[in-house]
């Protein structure tokens, strides 16, 4: 089974987005080596919830996103086109990190699969 384990929000100007983020809400951004990202704490390690990320916006259009984890990237991408989902972004590695790509569910709804693996490139 597939949960939830990250988020991802696209801003329009990502230092404003942690600024509200943060004076609204506490959370805690730190800039991702490397990449135009932000990583967001939204609690202490150990309390209920997820953290996520803040990302430039690439298109007008573009909504926050649930990511999942699962076993393999490749083997998920199968089971959402099979039930009729759109993938919109193939397996992509996130260098030294892992692997993830990006869906539409079959109601037009955006979401990501992810697995950890250091060694991707």
């Amino acid at each position: 089974m597939a949960r939830p384990i990250h988020f991802e929000i696209p801003a329009d100007d990502p230092a404003r987005a942690i600024a509200f983020y943060s004076e609204a809400l506490g959370w805690q951004a730190q800039k991702f080596d490397g990449m135009e990202y932000w990583l967001v704490r939204t609690g202490a390690e150990g309390e209920p919830g997820i953290d996520g990320g803040i990302a430039p916006r690439r298109d007008p259009g573009e909504r926050a996103v649930n990511v999942m984890g699962v076993e393999s990237v490749d083997a998920a991408v199968d089971r959402i086109e099979r039930a009729g989902g759109t993938i919109t972004v193939p397996r992509t590695a996130i260098p030294g990190v892992g692997w993830v790509a990006y869906a539409l569910d079959t109601e037009g709804n955006p979401f990501g699969v992810f697995r950890d693996d250091p060694r991707a490139a």
